[in-house]
């Protein structure tokens, strides 16, 4: 369990993937652009969804991304956030129901 203000430490936004491209030596990873409005400008993510989505079904998805996260580094690439996916059985991205403007904070 994490208190209330743990939670609310946590910056979740609404992303646009403006590009999506295959991580090189991996079948699981692919680098994603994202658009994250004008506040926060565009962001790598790296993530491990290219068994499940093709690089043309991404581009022009919103998604919803933790932008609060310490940079990693994974295969050579920085990865400067997360996107929100399920991650047991079949993965499916997060994303709003109707189109909502790139670094719009959620709530």
């Amino acid at each position: 369990m994490i208190t209330f203000e743990d939670f609310q430490k946590i910056d979740l936004r609404v992303g646009k993937i403006v590009v999506a491209e295959k991580v090189e030596g991996s079948e699981k990873l692919l680098k994603l652009q994202v658009d994250l409005g004008i506040e926060l400008g565009q962001r790598q993510i790296v993530a491990g969804i290219a068994q499940v989505y093709q690089l043309e079904e991404l581009v022009g998805k919103q998604i919803v991304v933790i932008v609060n996260l310490e940079t990693k580094i994974i295969k050579g690439l920085e990865s400067q956030g997360m996107l929100l996916a399920t991650g047991e059985g079949e993965i499916a991205i997060l994303s709003p129901d109707k189109e909502i403007m790139p670094g719009s904070k959620i709530k």
